[in-house]
């Protein structure tokens, strides 16, 4: 049967696990100073950073034999992007009174996470209506 896990599975995971103890640390510094005003921020990363991406990475391990490699990489490239780029404008967003210059980074950040997500539907429909043998 080979490998359980596929190698794009695991990079969900590792992505995942870096963004859930970037979360952990950030949510001990906040409640160690009793400021919580990135708390929004830091529920982004712990759930679309962790929760989102160990959920893609399950799908991928579940579906290792007819899932599309391409399809898969292209959606952990553009979700992780996306977590780059969203979860970090929106931090200095709310660490910055709210300073909108850090708007565009929130929206084309979200806009990666959407498509991200889009792909993941592409996958799992695909995955619904293939032919089983």
């Amino acid at each position: 049967m080979g490998d359980f896990m596929p190698r794009v599975s695991a990079a969900f995971f590792a992505v995942g696990v870096l963004c859930v103890l970037i979360g952990m640390v950030f949510g001990m510094w906040m409640g160690a100073h009793g400021d919580f005003t990135a708390a929004p921020a830091h529920a982004h990363l712990n759930l679309v950073g962790w929760v989102t991406m160990a959920l893609y990475g399950s799908f991928y391990a579940f579906t290792r034999n007819t899932l599309s490699v391409k399809l898969a990489w292209t959606q952990f490239v553009i979700s992780t992007l996306g977590i780059l780029v969203m979860i970090p404008s929106l931090f200095l967003l709310l660490l910055n009174g709210n300073d909108p210059k850090f708007e565009p980074g929130i929206t084309a950040g979200s806009m990666l996470v959407f498509l991200g997500m889009l792909l993941f539907g592409v996958s799992v429909f695909r995955e619904l209506t293939r032919k089983r043998g």
